[in-house]
This record gives C-alpha cells, structure tokens and sequence, in this order.
C-alpha cells in the first residue's frame, strides 16, 4: 500500500508504516485474548471431567461401602440375636454417626477451600501483563 504525498497542502498524512504498526499490534492482541481464552476452555473442560469422574467414582464407591457396612451390621446383630443384640446395635449405630459426622466435617473442609480453577490462564494473564507494562 503506497501514499503519495500532497506537498502543497500543508499537512501530511500518517506514514503507512504507522497503520501497519497499529495493525500488526491489534493482530497480535487479538491472537494473545484468542490464546488465553482456548486455554480458558482447555482447563474448563479439564476441570469438567474431573469432577464428573470424582462424582461418579465418589457414588460408586458410596452406595457399595454403604451398602457393606450395612450388612455387616446386620450380619453381627444377627450373630448376637441371643446374647447381646441391643450392645450390637448401640455400637453399629454410634460408629454409624461418627462415622457420618467425621464425613461431613471433612466435605464441609473441602468445600471451604478455594478452587484453582483457571490458576494457569491467571498467571499466563499477569505474566502477559506484566511484560506488556515492561515494554513501555
């Protein structure tokens, strides 16, 4: 792209060399957001799946153990029918709620905790940040 310049006028227009700069800026910008935000989704898509995969072992693993201690229980208090089946109850019952107590407490730790969801794409960001106020 070339410009002839009107000597008589008075004012001269900006060189395209400017414009091009401008442009090759606004280029590299543009291609800077696009590749911050496809690692935005690369690790959205990577949390996604990791919690689908701990919520379904986490289910899995919940209804079976469940499930067996349940029948444990049942299977001493039966055991004990004729001699002590109310210590056996009482004690499956309390180990049940402490049990249930101790779970709680510790879900209720991790849902305080923060998350570092998009922890990468954050640093990448400051770091572009950070260069960009260098450079000027």
């Amino acid at each position: 792209m070339t410009r002839e310049f009107d000597s008589g006028s008075g004012a001269t227009p900006e060189p395209p060399r400017l414009l091009e700069s401008l442009r090759g800026a606004a280029d590299s910008g543009v291609a800077l957001v696009a590749n911050r935000l496809e690692l935005l989704g690369v690790e959205l898509a990577e949390e996604r799946v990791r919690l689908l995969a701990l919520l379904a072992y986490g289910a899995v693993a919940f209804i079976a153990l469940g499930a067996g201690v349940v029948f444990l229980a049942m299977f001493v208090t039966v055991l004990m029918w004729d001699s002590n089946r109310l210590l056996a109850l009482g004690i499956f019952a309390s180990v049940f709620l402490v049990g249930g107590t101790v779970a709680l407490i510790t879900a209720l730790g991790y849902a305080s905790k923060k998350s570092s969801l998009f922890s990468a794409s954050l640093a990448e960001l400051r770091k572009d940040r950070d260069a960009l106020k260098s450079e000027q």
